[in-house]
């Protein structure tokens, strides 16, 4: 979305693909950094944006046992913003959504589902897309896959993944917040617990470490037994675990760390997590593809613009991030052939 906003303000025209009815995906993170703030306030937004439901961390511990640890300090980093925002990331793809509304040239078509690309003469010319009305084929001299580690335009590239691997799982849950809870504490640590606590204004977004693989081990301990964990990890959250009725209210993000040996191919560029998907650790993932958005449209935009990339007239076609953190239960290259209806966009 954040690539999406940029070609808009810029004029080139763009139309943005989002799989799904709305942004509303608990799996994305909430973490927006001083340096993602300090490009909203280079781009004039960062006062509305404030405005946003949100929490501030100058400052983070963690709890190593009973002990707490101040381990970050962000008032001496330099940059106008002198913290950590948490926002959930629905609100912050709204937000840019919103302001991108005025800008003529970008378009943003929500329940449209990138089903495979398109190729001519070896060169990606675009995407086959399901939206509500039926199958669409979307033309672009440029396709940019931005749709997370479980990409579909990823994967329909045939661009080599190199797998990092992860040794972590992470379980995501919510218990309610309570007058006396502690700030600005991220982290809780035991011997063999780790339970991450992010604060949504009215409750806490909870992530709770587990090894590769280990859910199968967690779900035969049963759910008393995960709760009295969550209880000995988090000892602040021990008066309320029973919020958790069953491990449907436990879900599984299933951490991946990998990245493209090559981004690009003709006609095609992935960002962000469909080019690198980075560990939940830190919460950067968010911040970096933001960053590769602001590099994309800082390279590309007035070429695009001037029709000046590969010796063509240029159009871009956007998917959004769209896909769940847990994986895309859309494969590439389905989709239906017959009465497709054509859209060149920017002709």
């Amino acid at each position: 979305m954040m690539l999406g906003f940029l070609l808009g303000r810029a004029g080139v025209k763009t139309v943005v693909l989002e799989k799904h009815a709305d942004f509303l995906r608990d799996f994305r993170g909430d973490t927006v950094h001083p340096s993602t703030l300090m490009i909203m306030q280079e781009l004039g937004l960062i006062e509305d944006f404030l405005k946003l439901p949100h929490s501030e961390i100058r400052a983070l511990s963690a709890e190593f046992g009973a002990t707490s640890i101040k381990i970050a300090d962000f008032a001496h980093i330099p940059a106008p913003c002198k913290f950590v925002a948490l926002m959930p990331q629905w609100d912050f793809l709204n937000f840019l959504a919103d302001k991108g509304r005025c800008f003529p040239a970008l378009k943003v078509m929500m329940s449209a589902q990138v089903m495979e690309l398109t190729e001519d003469a070896g060169r990606v010319a675009g995407v086959k897309v399901m939206t509500q009305n039926g199958p669409l084929e979307v033309r672009a001299n440029l396709v940019v896959g931005c749709d997370g580690r479980a990409s579909t335009v990823r994967a329909a590239s045939g661009l080599a993944v190199q797998d990092l691997g992860s040794p972590i799982d992470v379980l995501w849950f919510r218990l309610s917040k309570k007058a006396g809870d502690p700030e600005q504490v991220l982290g809780h640590l035991e011997a063999d617990t780790m339970i991450v606590t992010i604060d949504r204004a009215d409750y806490w977004q909870c992530a709770f470490v587990i090894g590769k693989g280990g859910i199968g081990r967690v779900h035969a301990g049963g759910l008393a037994a995960f709760k009295a964990a969550v209880a000995a990890g988090a000892r602040f959250l021990s008066d309320r675990v029973d919020e958790l009725r069953s491990f449907d209210d436990v879900k599984l993000l299933s951490v991946s760390v990998d990245r493209l040996t090559t981004w690009s191919k003709p006609g095609l560029l992935c960002i962000g997590d469909a080019a690198h998907a980075m560990s939940p650790v830190g919460g950067v993932g968010i911040n970096l593809a933001i960053q590769d958005a602001v590099a994309t449209a800082n390279l590309l935009a007035a070429k695009l613009k001037t029709g000046n990339i590969e010796g063509r007239r240029s159009r871009i076609g956007a998917t959004a991030p769209a896909v769940s953190r847990e994986g895309d239960p859309g494969a590439a290259g389905g989709g239906s052939q017959s009465g497709v209806e054509a859209y060149d966009f920017g002709s």
